[in-house]
């Protein structure tokens, strides 16, 4: 029996979605396109503009950290990173660049835009400025996005001397498709994909998160099995380390030295709902439309939903498709081929319908 001052955990910060893994497994080359893009910076140049493409839970943010990790003691390097989830427009994204640039605040409210864009880039003092993007894809909807790439490519005509990179990061991998011109004519990065992680994948990645955040020997084979197949039926590697984490704690919590099993069932409902409103918030408005109609109807066809979806929104068949794919793709959501007087494809809910509704309320 475990006794109330022990614990199972060597290190909690393992389980953290901001944590740095010791080993990023399985993501090498990806991770060696960004280095490789940015290098150019280390020599003083302009680097090669990056997009992180590829379903949430695939470790895109992870590889930017990496990356900005070593590049932080860089004297003439200044990386500076935006969630544009929380950060959201033009004037806010700049005020995060400022604070980077210099090492504090600018003014909460009342400076012009102009103000902060010549004051952030004369501060750069020849350094190259990398800004890291992440969730780009939520900036794009009354074109902020298109704005703010613009705006930092073209830096270096309102600034002599200026070198600005991009790295963006996006869980839509048609994103270039839906900047305008102005940005189509200057932005031409690398497209790195992370797709999601096979099982043998999510295996490895998991035992070496338990290798740090456990006490050796803790997490039976059984219990790592559980949680590796259940985070592969999820799509998302994020799952499995909170379902890892909270197995941990079940385990303390029952004073187990061992977490078996049932310590994995007994939290992964839980976690399942946690993970599902997680997965909800990564999309934009109109794909949350799309799941709602889905989970509003009754069994549909790919084509009886579309015309449901068209008279919705107006929305084309070509975005309709990739929408739905994305949706299939992050396990929301499946699709089966049956015989109805021809083959016809069939939309099948994952979830109960209920659960669903319910966490698309919150949005």
């Amino acid at each position: 029996m475990l006794g109330w001052d022990e614990t199972l955990f060597k290190d909690y910060e393992v389980f953290d979605e901001d944590y740095l893994p010791e080993e990023y497994l399985h993501r090498e080359s990806q991770l060696l396109r960004l280095i490789t893009n940015l290098k150019p910076a280390v020599r003083n140049a302009r680097p090669i503009n990056c997009l992180c493409l590829g379903p949430p839970g695939t470790g895109k943010p992870t590889a930017e950290k990496l990356v900005f990790k070593d590049h932080v003691e860089i004297e003439n390097v200044l990386p500076g990173y935006t969630h544009c989830q929380i950060v959201n427009s033009r004037q806010q994204v700049f005020m995060k660049i400022f604070k980077a640039v210099h090492g504090y605040e600018p003014p909460s409210y009342g400076i012009p835009f102009a103000k902060l864009y010549y004051t952030t880039l004369k501060g750069l003092d020849d350094r190259v400025l990398i800004v890291a993007l992440d969730d780009l894809n939520f900036l794009l909807g009354d074109e902020v996005a298109n704005d703010i790439i613009y705006s930092l490519l073209k830096a270096h005509e309102e600034v002599e001397g200026v070198k600005i990179g991009i790295i963006g990061i996006a869980t839509d991998v048609k994103l270039t498709a839906r900047f305008d011109e102005r940005v189509s004519s200057v932005f031409h990065p690398d497209e790195i994909y992370f797709p999601l992680y096979g099982i043998e994948e999510i295996r490895d990645i998991l035992a070496s998160r338990a290798k740090y955040g456990f006490y050796p020997g803790v997490l039976s084979d059984e219990a790592l099995e559980k949680i590796v197949q259940l985070c592969y039926n999820y799509a998302d590697l994020r799952f499995g380390i909170y379902l890892m984490k909270l197995a941990g704690l079940q385990a303390e919590r029952e004073a187990s030295r061992k977490i078996e099993v049932k310590h994995v069932e007994a939290v992964y409902e839980g976690s399942r709902k946690v993970f599902l409103r997680k997965s909800i918030q990564a999309l934009c408005d109109e794909e949350r439309a799309l799941l709602k109609l889905i989970y509003s109807n009754d069994e549909l066809t790919t084509g009886e939903l579309y015309r449901k979806f068209k008279e919705l929104t107006g929305i084309g068949y070509t975005k309709y498709y990739e929408m739905l794919s994305k949706l299939e793709s992050i396990r929301l959501i499946d699709t089966r081929f049956e015989q109805r007087g021809g083959r016809t494809r069939v939309v099948v809910k994952r979830y109960e319908p209920q659960l669903v509704l319910e966490a698309l309320k919150e949005f």
